[in-house]
């Protein structure tokens, strides 16, 4: 099992977090969940040196003959996902910094307000239908990988789903806090 293009790869993403973590700093909590990524950083350079250590594990276990098919799937798993996990991190960083600067401030306008909830409930609708829709297409999926991958996407949307309520929760609140005050 040749590795030279994922440490290619993964040495691309090393220069793009190094840079990042200069620019954007440590983050308040950590980026990724304790299941993929053990460090629980608050940085991205920490976590693609995981990454790289899950290939050296790899080469290492099969250099001595000790990886089995068994480990290998789960190993390359793992990549796949801890990869995939910060690459999308570092594509979305440009849309996180914009909502950061379109949040409500905490001065905001009752109109800026609404505003905010007729989007969050917006979000809310397409989440819901995303819902359905996903779990419309459950039982229409063959093998067992693919209905793992569909239940997985059905977890992350509701998750999605549930932030959204929440957000929109606090919204109202803050505008019948902001009413109640005058």
């Amino acid at each position: 099992m040749d590795l030279s293009s994922l440490r290619t790869e993964l040495q691309t993403l090393a220069n793009r977090a190094a840079e990042i973590d200069r620019k954007r700093g440590e983050s308040a909590k950590p980026l990724f969940d304790e299941r993929l990524f053990s460090c629980l950083a608050k940085l991205l350079t920490p976590c693609v040196s995981e990454a790289k250590s899950v290939v050296d594990t790899i080469e290492r276990e099969q250099a001595s003959g000790r990886l089995s098919a068994m480990r290998a799937e789960h190993l390359c798993e793992k990549l796949v996902n801890q990869i995939g996990a910060l690459q999308r991190e570092m594509a979305t960083l440009a849309i996180r910094q914009q909502e950061k600067a379109m949040a409500p401030k905490t001065g905001a306008s009752i109109s800026q307000l609404y505003q905010d909830l007729a989007q969050h409930q917006g979000w809310e609708r397409r989440l819901e239908d995303m819902v359905r829709d996903a779990e419309a297409k459950m039982g229409q999926y063959a093998s067992f990988a693919e209905q793992q991958q569909a239940q997985k996407q059905l977890l992350a949307l509701e998750k999605r789903l549930s932030r959204c309520r929440e957000a929109r929760q606090k919204i109202e609140s803050r505008i019948s806090f902001r009413e109640r005050k005058g």
